[in-house]
């Protein structure tokens, strides 16, 4: 069975976390997490990195300094996971949800404004797959109506748009190092801050409310409860574990770029020949390859194609149900305009295997049951 997929393993995981546990420093902050988070302050030129537990508490981190709260609104696509909505939920908010595009799966840049209210406080662009949205249309409209933007670059590390690393566009982002992402501690995420003056809160708000971050600076002489906050650093033992794969982030987006390349080659005649739709990288997008998909015609076509990938050991996947369709959705959200495409298009979507262990053999045999499925 090719599985969809597998934790990316470079082999010196154990021997970091061994030397974690040596140092008799496993909780927070400690060498590692240090590490980790300094490697991607130089690789982004973000203005201050935190890791964190998850992508989840990274996005909620970026709602509490945005000052999000009961009755503001922030805007965001319907196709996306769970927490890019729950983070503003859980302050009272209200999601409001926009049609995508149906090319990159992203927010239509073009219906945002229209769904701009006095109540509107922020704007969340999701870039699915490690695509950036239009981010200078996103920017401009934030500009005109004092918001926000918040980028959920849960999929965009080593990602660019027009030269800037995902997740740094905007006054926050967040990372993503869950199990099934490019680089990974198993569970796991990061704060992006692009502007300083938020640094001390956001420290402040991840140290449980304390101001513990600059007493170990030793900037003051002991700390204190300060503000509301929570639990939001990850033990150094998992950042052991992702610093392995970061040492190697290059060979990894290498690897992975390749069999993306190579999926798209072998399955560009059934595009040409109308059968299916591949995924699209716009001009001035540079992507890390998180995931490659195929679009079946409905979601008839979609469901037997994934049986008969199963029935040949291929476990492929699909994707969202979008937000606004889901019970949690219809209570706390509601979508501005018409839904032309997100549930159209989320129906289509076929997922299959990415991962950094994935050979090119099994590529080729994959894309090859692709295309005995179809009959070319």
């Amino acid at each position: 069975m090719i599985v969809f997929n597998i934790p990316p393993y470079t082999g010196k995981e154990l021997h970091y976390i061994s030397q974690a546990v040596e140092k008799q420093k496993i909780c927070g902050d400690g060498e590692f997490t240090k590490k980790c988070s300094q490697w991607i302050e130089k690789r982004t030129g973000t203005g201050k990195c935190l890791l964190t537990t998850s992508c989840t508490h990274a996005t909620e981190l970026a709602a509490l300094l945005a000052d999000v709260g009961p009755g503001d609104e922030v805007i965001m696509p319907s196709y996306t996971f769970v927490s890019t909505a729950n983070a503003f939920v859980l302050r009272g908010a209200t999601p409001v949800f926009v049609d995508i595009r149906p090319d990159t799966m992203n927010i239509d840049e073009n219906l945002i404004e229209a769904a701009v209210t006095d109540r509107t406080k922020a704007i969340l662009p999701v870039h699915y797959a490690g695509v950036s949205c239009e981010m200078d249309k996103i920017l401009e409209i934030a500009r005109a109506h004092d918001l926000f933007v918040i980028e959920d670059a849960a999929q965009g590390i080593m990602s660019t748009y027009k030269g800037r690393p995902l997740g740094t566009i905007g006054d926050f982002g967040a990372f993503s190092f869950h199990e099934t992402k490019n680089y990974s501690m198993g569970e796991g995420g990061a704060l992006l801050i692009r502007d300083e003056k938020y640094v001390e809160e956001a420290e402040i708000l991840r140290e449980k409310g304390t101001n513990r971050s600059q007493f170990f600076r030793g900037q003051v002489d002991k700390y204190r409860w300060i503000n509301y906050g929570s639990s939001y650093l990850p033990s150094d033992m998992n950042a052991a574990y992702l610093w392995a794969q970061l040492e190697m982030a290059d060979e990894i987006n290498a690897h992975r770029l390749s069999l993306w390349s190579q999926y798209y080659e072998l399955l560009a005649p059934l595009q040409e020949q109308g059968i299916l739709d591949l995924p699209v990288i716009p001009e001035g997008c540079e992507h890390n390859a998180h995931m490659f998909y195929i679009k079946a015609k409905d979601l008839e076509e979609r469901t037997a194609l994934l049986s008969f990938l199963k029935e040949n050991d291929i476990l492929a996947v699909f994707h969202y149900v979008p937000l606004h369709s889901a019970p949690a959705g219809q209570k706390f959200g509601r979508f501005h305009g018409a839904d032309t495409y997100t549930t159209k298009e989320s129906e289509r979507i076929c997922r299959l295997p990415m991962f950094y262990k994935l050979t090119s053999e099994e590529v080729s045999y994959i894309a090859g049951k692709v295309k005995e499925f179809y009959h070319v």
